[in-house]
């Protein structure tokens, strides 16, 4: 049973997880000092426009990206065809492409006055449906976040047996039929846990609508902010955010404990010719990395190619300051997220388990309402300790507080490689390495650091790629002047600067495919 020299780590986690509960506070606390002119608004115009717009978004986005996800995962999976292995870890790189970076290609691309639509005009063809619409941004987001239903899906078929295919064939039902009678139903709670991951993603979302312009909880709490200057309104919104939240997290909890199920026979170790279908196959592949990869990647480049001249000190001074944060938040994040691994290590139980859960919460809540609900207790009670004290602590400014908001968000992303890489430091490799006299920092240094150190860098690069591309914790919290890639996309795309915005997108795009071709390459393996 471990000892009380344990303690610290379980009260150490506990502060570093209560933070996390701030957001949330603040934002039921803004229901409890309501302004009857304000609420009324929010209920008569707001609130029902932004819940119809959001609640349209999530249904179409899930939609899509759990069948184009499933699909493609199954005939990576599963099926034979030319090019399958060159598609297996392609498919997976439009993960580095965030859906903001994303949109200003389409938009360059398909708006009104974009190369594609003169071109068609030229040509006298039809014109494409506009590309600004609530079915442009759903089809964006889609290819931008169908990765996350495609690695879970096709790590579900890969992992089931051929067994029961054979079976359901020799029964006499056809590929399709067997299929849909035993892969498909097997598979199901991965899909639906990625498909849930894609919503809260959706949900989080802020540069990619503020790019088409469609307004959302997150739209709305930012405008309340910064056009109304109003932070009541932005926690009262939040507040109904918070609804949809609590929501998507309580289905995610209740999916990740049904994620289960019994393989038939040994792994996939072959796969099923497809005859004469295997170019659609092909075709489809290809289509869905043309136009989720390569077509924007090409845009991006020709865009920054022809922009370079833009490349100044105020693009250096960005990608050095996004790069200090992205570091600083990396080493920070990861520091905690051991602190929180350890007190579930060394005292297992209810008390660490709680603490777990409170201090991975922060990825479920979206970087508006975590921004909003953050900010303001923390910018009153300094403002209260200046007039009860006569000093101004300064707490809401500076990097510290925004550092302090990219642990909330990102805990939970150096959490799990962390916490996977103390499983393989055995308690009977420590007692033996105390038996032989090492202890305290020899112990560490010698032991358990050469088996950490993988997922410490895992966990590292997790984060620093995460904060690059974070944008509403950013705009809302940074200091004045203290601009970063991410938000000067925002600054271009808001002035319509479509194409201007590659040369910091295409910087972004490049520091996050290193880590997604990584996880690529681990998901392969482990199929």
């Amino acid at each position: 049973m471990p000892g009380p020299s344990r303690a610290p780590w379980l009260w150490l986690a506990i502060v570093l997880a209560l933070p996390a509960l701030v957001p949330l506070l603040s934002a039921v606390a803004a229901l409890a000092r309501p302004d009857p002119a304000t609420i009324g608004h929010l209920l008569a115009y707001e609130l029902p426009r932004v819940g119809a717009n959001t609640l349209w978004l999530l249904a179409g986005v899930g939609i899509a990206t759990a069948a184009l996800g499933t699909a493609l995962a199954a005939l990576v999976a599963l099926c034979e065809f030319p090019g399958r292995r060159v598609f297996a870890w392609l498919l997976v790189l439009p993960l580095a492409l965030p859906g903001y970076v994303l949109a200003t290609v389409y938009i360059d691309l398909f708006d009104y006055a974009g190369p594609i639509a003169g071109w068609l005009r030229l040509i006298d063809a039809p014109e494409p449906p506009p590309i600004r619409s609530r079915g442009g941004l759903i089809l964006v987001l889609t290819l931008a976040l169908y990765p996350y239903v495609y690695l879970v899906a096709r790590e579900a078929f890969a992992s089931q047996g051929m067994r029961a295919l054979e079976v359901a064939r020799s029964l006499g039902m056809s590929p399709w039929r067997a299929f849909r009678a035993t892969s498909l139903p097997l598979a199901l709670p991965w899909i639906a846990g990625g498909t849930l991951l894609v919503l809260m993603e959706v949900l989080a979302d802020f540069g990619t609508v503020v790019a088409f312009n469609y307004d959302t909880f997150t739209t709305a709490i930012y405008k309340a902010w910064f056009a109304l200057f109003s932070p009541d309104t932005a926690l009262q919104i939040a507040a109904a955010m918070l609804v949809f939240v609590l929501v998507l997290v309580g289905f995610e909890a209740l999916t990740r404990r049904r994620k289960s199920f019994a393989s038939v026979g040994h792994p996939n170790t072959q796969s099923i010719p497809l005859g004469r279908t295997r170019w659609l196959a092909t075709a489809l592949c290809g289509l869905v990395a043309g136009v989720a990869l390569a077509l924007p990647a090409g845009r991006l480049l020709w865009n920054a190619w022809h922009h370079l001249a833009e490349l100044d000190s105020r693009y250096v001074e960005a990608a050095l300051n996004a790069v200090v944060l992205a570091a600083a938040a990396a080493l920070l994040t990861t520091a905690a997220a051991f602190v929180v691994a350890m007190a579930a290590r060394t005292r297992p139980g209810l008390a660490s388990a709680t603490v777990t859960r409170l201090a991975t919460l922060g990825y479920g809540l979206p970087g508006a309402l975590l921004a909003i609900g953050l900010y303001v207790p923390v910018a009153r009670s300094s403002t209260w300790l200046a007039n009860a004290t006569g000093l101004d602590p300064m707490l809401q400014g500076g990097l510290a507080l925004l550092l302090v908001a990219y642990g909330i968000r990102f805990l939970a992303v150096a959490h799990a490689p962390v916490a996977g890489g103390l499983l393989r430091v055995r308690p009977s490799l420590v007692d033996a390495s105390r038996s032989l006299g090492l202890n305290g920092i020899r112990l560490l240094r010698r032991v358990k650091w050469p088996l950490l150190r993988g997922s410490f860098a895992t966990a590292a690069l997790l984060v620093f790629v995460d904060v690059m591309k974070e944008m509403p914790i950013t705009l809302m919290m940074r200091p004045f002047g203290w601009d970063t890639l991410a938000t000067r996309v925002f600054e271009l795309t808001s002035e319509g600067e479509w194409a201007r915005a590659a040369l910091p997108s295409i910087a972004i795009v490049a520091v996050g495919v290193v880590p997604v071709m990584l996880l690529s390459r681990r998901s392969q393996h482990a199929s």
